[in-house]
């Protein structure tokens, strides 16, 4: 259900440090906002480093895009938001103030995965889904 795109210049990242990485967000997320890890999915786009600016000047961020479905308290979004900027500055040893977290939301009706419609938060259990795995 949730998607993460975790956005780097290539060569950034080792597979090591994505499968880490990939293990710990799918760990905060899924105990944050109570679903099974598998529903968690991240991907890792890597960009030439000629194509990566911040403030007009080539640089070398870690930019980490979430969605996930709407309807989960404030608190535990910001929550969210923190923890994984945190893991990830630890696990790919960068330097916090590289990286970003962006968590964005949007109803659950507007998403499909695996050929259903996604179901509201803390009706996880009402959706007969098995998204393939």
């Amino acid at each position: 259900m949730p998607l993460y795109t975790c956005t780097t210049a290539q060569g950034t990242l080792t597979t090591e440090t994505k499968a880490a990485l990939a293990t710990e967000i799918t760990r905060i997320h899924a105990a944050i906002n109570h679903v099974p890890p598998a529903y968690v999915n991240i991907v890792f786009p890597e960009l030439p480093p000629d194509n990566v600016f911040v403030g007009g000047t080539p640089a070398t961020p870690l930019l980490l895009n979430g969605w996930a479905r709407r309807g989960h308290p404030h608190e535990s979004t910001s929550r969210l938001a923190l923890e994984l900027a945190a893991a990830v500055a630890r696990i790919a040893r960068v330097d916090p103030e590289s990286v970003l977290v962006v968590i964005q939301d949007s109803p659950a009706r507007s998403a499909v995965e695996g050929g259903r419609l996604l179901p509201e938060p803390g009706h996880e259990s009402e959706w007969t889904g098995t998204l393939g795995r």
